[in-house]
């Protein structure tokens, strides 16, 4: 069967070859050389992350938790409290302007970090795309050099089974000849 691939992907080439994209072309040369065309889509993109990349990354996936919107939650809760408590003393009394400030910068700070990590996980979506349709074209084309292979295989058995009808009828013609001289 590697043979039959090799020559589909390599007939593919030669024939098709202003058709073909690029990918395509990758994907039928990988065929034809029987290497592997999947890959961890997933390390691969990973190891181009720079350092602020994946700090970004932690970020938002710390920032968009639950944990940390309860434990930002307490957080303010203790602000207000301690404020509070101190009845107009505090280091920011009500309406708690300092603790405004410091949601609007976390808020002004956050967002763009988060944006950038949800931009990342839509290119690593996109080279997942493009490794899933790779490994699909490299199925189809598989799949294709199978139907030929039994396509053959069919041909091979039907012109075995009609030789041996034609000889079966040669045989049958030589007894009736027999029979028809004899009486």
């Amino acid at each position: 069967m590697n043979d039959e691939i090799r020559q589909l992907a390599e007939q593919l080439l030669v024939q098709g070859d202003t058709a073909l994209t690029e990918r395509e072309r990758r994907v039928l040369s990988r065929i034809a050389h029987r290497r592997s065309i999947t890959r961890n889509a997933r390390s691969e993109f990973e190891s181009r992350m720079a350092l602020g990349e994946r700090l970004a990354d932690k970020v938002a996936a710390i920032g968009g938790s639950w944990s940390f919107v309860g434990g930002f939650a307490l957080c303010m809760l203790g602000w207000m409290a301690m404020n509070a408590a101190w009845l107009g003393f505090g280091w920011d009394p009500y309406p708690y302007i300092l603790l405004n400030l410091v949601l609007s910068t976390l808020a002004a700070i956050q967002a763009p970090i988060i944006m950038m990590s949800q931009n990342r996980q839509a290119a690593k979506d996109r080279v997942q795309a493009a490794m899933d349709y790779e490994i699909n074209l490299k199925a189809e084309l598989e799949i294709m050099a199978l139907h030929e292979k039994l396509d053959r295989l069919r041909t091979g058995e039907l012109e075995a089974m009609l030789h041996s009808q034609a000889e079966e009828l040669t045989l049958l013609r030589a007894a009736v000849d027999g029979l028809a001289a004899r009486g």
